[in-house]
């Protein structure tokens, strides 16, 4: 039967082979480095002749007195991205909806994508000359109301705005586009029902646009809730400096210091892992709550 099947669908498996290949190799095999984990790692011994140690450096973070800071950081960071970076993309897709204007359509859509293609090391050097308190265009706008310019980067209290701000300008375009796709499979006739029972433009975004992508935002935030732990470090890194450390410093900064630059590899994948089983338990969680309240599910 197996074999039948195989040889029947013997191209769509061929297809299929290079991305199975891909996340073999980088993404199944990799998680084998979890092991060192539990481990005294060596790295002249290697993994399998290093010491196993059990819990030891998962009872070691969290007796270390900045864990509760750093993982405060981390959720308080991830809940923010939630809140404003999660329905930043909706409005925008909702707002570009109803533009008739399709050339000046194009043309937001263009410009909205354009910086989701900039690395975070280009995107960090924008940041940082806006944000500039002597060169700084922000920081001239401030001044020219009579305002004292603000040195945005050096204060702990403006990093989470800064880097929230940063995100969302930097996916709103390019996190519109499969709203955008749902939008173009909602019936049009509903939208002629609607008008014919007297519904505005707003009437008609609420009780038909809305509801038409509703299984493609329960999806997205499922799969977002998945990712409230995971932020991408080298903007973080770029964009923190030690005066910012009360509010900047995350988990995966944290990693990158105990792992990288102090050599300790089990601690640093003893944190990691423990973040990554967090993340796990909110997809799960925030599945159940939807499979519960509606019919969207990832599984």
């Amino acid at each position: 039967m197996l074999i039948r099947n195989l040889k029947r669908d013997r191209t769509y498996f061929l297809l299929l082979a290079p991305v199975l290949l891909y996340y073999v190799l980088f993404k199944y095999v990799p998680m084998f480095g979890i092991i060192v984990s539990f481990k005294d790692y060596n790295l002249f011994a290697g993994v399998w002749k290093s010491d196993w140690v059990g819990l030891k450096y998962y009872k070691m973070f969290f007796q270390n007195p900045d864990a509760y800071d750093i993982i405060k950081n981390t959720f308080v960071l991830g809940i923010y991205k939630v809140v404003f970076g999660f329905p930043a993309p909706i409005i925008l897709a909702l707002l570009l909806n109803e533009l008739r204007w399709k050339a000046y359509k194009r043309f937001v859509q263009t410009v909205s994508y354009l910086p989701h293609f900039l690395s975070a090391v280009v995107a960090s050097g924008i940041i940082i000359m806006l944000l500039s308190p002597s060169t700084g265009w922000i920081n001239h706008v401030i001044q020219s109301f009579g305002f004292e310019p603000i040195n945005f980067l050096q204060q702990a209290s403006w990093f989470r705005t800064v880097y929230i701000s940063s995100e969302i300008w930097q996916e709103i375009g390019w996190g519109s586009i499969i709203y955008l796709a749902a939008l173009t499979a909602i019936d049009p006739q509903l939208y002629e029902a609607a008008r014919i029972d007297g519904a505005n433009r707003w009437k008609q975004t609420l009780h038909v646009t809305l509801p038409g992508i509703a299984p493609a935002i329960v999806i997205l935030f499922i799969l977002q809730i998945g990712k409230i732990l995971e932020f991408g470090f080298d903007k973080v890194y770029l964009l923190s400096n030690p005066a910012t450390y009360g509010t900047s410093d995350i988990i995966a900064t944290y990693v990158y210091r105990m792992g990288i630059i102090q050599g300790n590899f089990s601690y640093a994948t003893a944190i990691d892992l423990f973040m990554g089983l967090i993340g796990l338990v909110f997809v799960y969680s925030a599945n159940q709550v939807s499979r519960r309240l509606g019919e969207t599910s990832l599984w």
